[in-house]
C-alpha cells in the first residue's frame, strides 16, 4: 500500500485520504528530470532592461484584514509537490551552495546576499498533541516542493503548550527534533517561533493548543493572571504582562519560564543553531505578536473594523497604573483606565475618548494613560528580547519580534485600534519609532505584517490604510537602523498581492532607500491551495522575483517566463507516476 503524494499533502488540511493499491514500474520510478539548469540565471536581455509598470486587469475583492479569502471550489492539485519530490538532482545541486548563504544585515554593518529570502510558514499543527510530526509523508513531500521552488526556508511554531505541557521544567521536543532534521535534510533554513501563546481564537487558527496545563491551573486559581477588559472579560491567550515579574508559576515568573524554555531549546538543538535554525522569533503576546489582546475574535467579541478595547483591568495592571499615577502626583488617575473609550465594535467617533474633536486621548489624563499603557508593552518586550539575546548570543541565530499590522481607522486622528493594542501611534505621534529603538538596542529584527495589502482593497469608510502604515514602519526602521522583515497577514495567491509584496519588500521609500531591502519575507502559509497549479506557478514567480532583488538586471517578464518554464519542465518528470498513483 502506498499513499498518493497528492493525497499526502492534501492531508495537511485534513482532506480525506483514500487507500489505494499501487504498482510502480522501474521506468516510472526512474523518471526524473534535472531542472537545475532552469534556475541558472541567464545573461541579461538588453531588450528587457526597461519595462512598463505592472498593469493589473483583475484585482481581488476587498477583504477584512482578519478574514481569510473564501477558497471554495478549488481542489488542490498536489501533483506539483509530487513532481518536485522527484527532483533529487536539483536538491543536491542547491545543497552545495552553502558558501553563498544569505546573511541578514545586522547592526555591525554586515551585508547579505542581494535579494529578499523567502520563507514559508508551516501549518500550525505541524506537530501533534502527542508530540509527533503530523502527516509525516505529506510534510516531507511538501518540503521537497518548497526547496525545489527556490524557497530559503520555513517558519514553524514551537508551542510552549506542547513542549512543557505536563510539568514545569520538563520539556518534550520529540516532534520538533524530527521536523528540524527533516528541514535540514532538504537544505531548508528554519525560523523558529517561541510560541508562548495559546493557539485558537485568532484569525487563521486551525487548531487549538492551550497554554501548559500547570499554567492554566494557576490562572484558574487567580483569574487576574489573565488579561482583563473593563467589563471583567478575561482573555486566556497569553499571560498578562502585568505579572511578568511575579513568581506565581511554581516559584518562577513568566519571564523566567520563557527564558528557561528558550535556554532548553538552545541546549537541545545547539548542533542546528546558526546552520539550520537561523532565526528565533520570540512570542510576546496573542498570535505571537508584541501587543495586547485588544481585538479577540473568539466568541464573536470583536469584529472588523471595531476599535477594540483596553486590556488593563486585572489587579496587577491596575496596581501598576496606580503606582504610576502617584508617581506623577495625580493619584486620582490611577483608579481605572478610560471609561469612555467605547466597546470592541465601536468606531472612533462613537466614543468620547477617541473622537477627533476634544477627544479624551488628547487630554492630560489621556496622554498620561496612553504613555503608561504603551510603555508597559515596551518594557515587556524589552525584558524578553534582552533575555533572548543573552541566551542565543554567539550561536549564529538572529532574534526577531513580530508587530501587528493594525491598519483600520489609520486615517483618523486618534488611530484608536492601534492605541488599544498598545501602539501609541496617532496623527501627531509616531508610535513605531519607540518599538524600533527598543529592538535596535538588542540587535533584533522588526517583523511586520500586512505587506500584501493595498489601501483601496480595504473598506474606505473605516479609513484603512495598510500601505501608509507599512511605509511608516519602514521609515521608522530606516531611521533607527533596524532590519525590517515582512509577512502577509492573509493567505493570498493572486499576482496583484504578490506584486504588492515585492514592492513592499523593496523598501523604495521616497526613492532614497538605496540598496536597502527587507531582510526576509515569510509567506503565509503552506497548505494544499498553495500547491494548486495556478497558485504554485504564481508563487514560484514571486520567489524568483524576491530572490532577484530590487536592482535586478532582468525584467519582470523574463523572471516570470523562467518560472513558467520551471513549472512546465518539471511536469513530465512525474506525470506518468502521478497518474498511476491516482488509480
Amino acid at each position: 500500500m502506498a499513499m498518493n503524494i497528492t493525497h499526502q499533502i492534501g492531508a495537511l488540511a485534513g482532506t480525506p485520504i483514500h487507500k489505494e493499491s499501487i504498482t510502480t514500474t522501474t521506468s516510472e520510478a526512474m523518471a526524473t528530470v534535472s531542472v537545475a539548469a532552469v534556475w541558472r540565471t541567464p545573461m541579461p536581455n538588453p531588450r528587457s532592461k526597461f519595462h512598463k509598470p505592472y498593469v493589473v486587469e483583475q484585482k481581488s475583492q476587498p477583504i477584512s484584514p482578519c478574514r481569510s479569502p473564501l477558497l471554495s471550489g478549488i481542489r488542490a492539485d498536489l501533483s506539483v509537490a509530487c513532481r518536485a519530490f522527484a527532483m533529487e538532482e536539483m536538491t543536491l545541486e542547491r545543497a552545495t551552495e552553502g558558501a553563498e548563504e544569505r546573511m541578514y544585515r545586522d547592526g555591525s554593518g554586515k551585508e547579505k546576499k542581494k535579494g529578499v529570502p523567502v520563507y514559508v510558514m508551516m501549518p500550525l499543527d505541524s506537530v501533534t498533541m502527542s508530540n509527533t510530526v503530523n502527516r509525516r509523508k505529506a510534510m516531507n513531500a511538501s518540503l521537497q516542493a518548497l526547496k525545489s521552488a527556490g524557497v530559503e526556508g520555513i517558519m514553524m511554531d514551537v508551542w510552549w503548550g506542547l513542549v512543557e505541557r505536563d510539568a514545569p521544567g520538563v520539556y518534550d521536543w520529540g516532534g520538533y527534533t524530527e521536523l528540524l532534521e527533516m528541514a535540514k535534510r532538504h537544505g531548508l533554513k528554519v525560523q523558529t517561533v517561541m510560541s508562548f501563546h495559546q493557539c485558537g481564537g485568532n484569525v487563521g487558527d486551525s487548531c487549538t493548543i492551550p497554554l501548559p496545563k500547570w499554567v492554566v491551573e494557576e490562572i484558574d486559581q487567580d483569574p487576574n493572571l489573565a488579561y482583563t477588559d473593563q467589563w471583567g472579560r478575561r482573555n486566556y491567550e497569553y499571560i498578562s504582562l502585568g505579572c511578568d515579574t511575579i513568581p506565581f508559576l511554581k516559584g518562577r515568573t513568566p519571564v523566567q519560564c520563557y527564558s528557561d524554555f528558550m535556554r532548553a531549546f538552545r541546549d537541545n538543538f545547539k548542533n542546528l543553531l546558526g546552520d539550520t535554525v537561523v532565526e528565533i522569533q520570540v512570542g510576546m503576546g496573542p498570535a505571537g505578536e508584541l501587543r495586547y489582546p485588544s481585538y479577540p475574535e473568539q466568541n464573536g467579541t470583536w469584529k472588523f473594523p471595531g476599535i477594540g478595547a483596553f486590556q488593563c483591568y486585572d489587579k496587577y495592571m491596575l496596581s501598576s497604573l496606580k503606582a504610576e499615577a502617584e508617581k506623577v502626583g495625580k493619584p486620582e488617575w490611577g483608579s481605572t483606565g478610560p471609561t469612555d473609550a467605547g466597546h470592541y465594535n465601536n468606531w472612533p467617533e462613537d466614543t468620547q475618548f477617541f473622537r477627533k474633536e476634544n477627544g479624551g486621548w488628547t487630554s492630560p489624563y489621556g496622554e498620561f494613560f496612553l504613555n503608561w499603557y504603551s510603555q508597559m508593552l515596551l518594557d515587556h518586550g524589552e525584558r524578553i528580547v534582552s533575555s533572548a539575546k543573552t541566551i542565543f548570543e554567539s550561536t549564529g541565530v538572529k532574534i526577531s519580534v513580530k508587530v501587528a499590522g493594525i491598519h483600520w481607522h489609520y486615517g483618523t486622528r486618534s488611530h484608536a485600534p492601534e492605541l488599544t493594542a498598545g501602539y501609541y501611534n496617532t496623527r501627531f505621534r509616531d508610535g513605531y519609532i519607540p518599538i524600533a529603538q527598543m529592538l535596535g538596542r538588542h540587535g533584533a529584527i522588526f517583523n511586520f505584517t500586512c505587506i500584501e495589502m493595498r489601501d483601496h482593497e480595504q473598506p474606505q469608510d473605516a479609513l484603512c490604510a495598510p500601505e501608509k502604515l507599512v511605509r511608516q514602519v519602514a521609515l521608522a526602521t530606516q531611521k533607527t537602523q533596524v532590519p525590517l522583515a515582512g509577512e502577509n497577514a492573509l493567505p493570498r495567491y493572486d499576482e496583484y498581492a504578490h506584486e504588492q509584496i515585492s514592492l513592499s519588500a523593496s523598501l523604495n521609500i521616497d526613492g532614497n532607500s538605496g540598496d536597502r531591502e527587507m531582510c526576509a519575507f515569510t509567506y503565509l502559509r503552506m497548505n494544499p491551495h498553495l500547491f494548486q497549479d495556478d497558485n504554485w506557478r504564481r508563487f514560484v514567480a514571486l520567489v524568483k522575483k524576491m530572490n532577484e532583488g530590487k536592482n535586478a538586471e532582468r525584467c519582470r517578464e523574463q523572471i516570470e517566463r523562467e518560472a513558467e518554464h520551471f513549472v512546465y519542465i518539471s511536469r513530465p518528470s512525474v506525470q506518468e507516476a502521478a497518474v498511476a498513483l491516482m488509480h
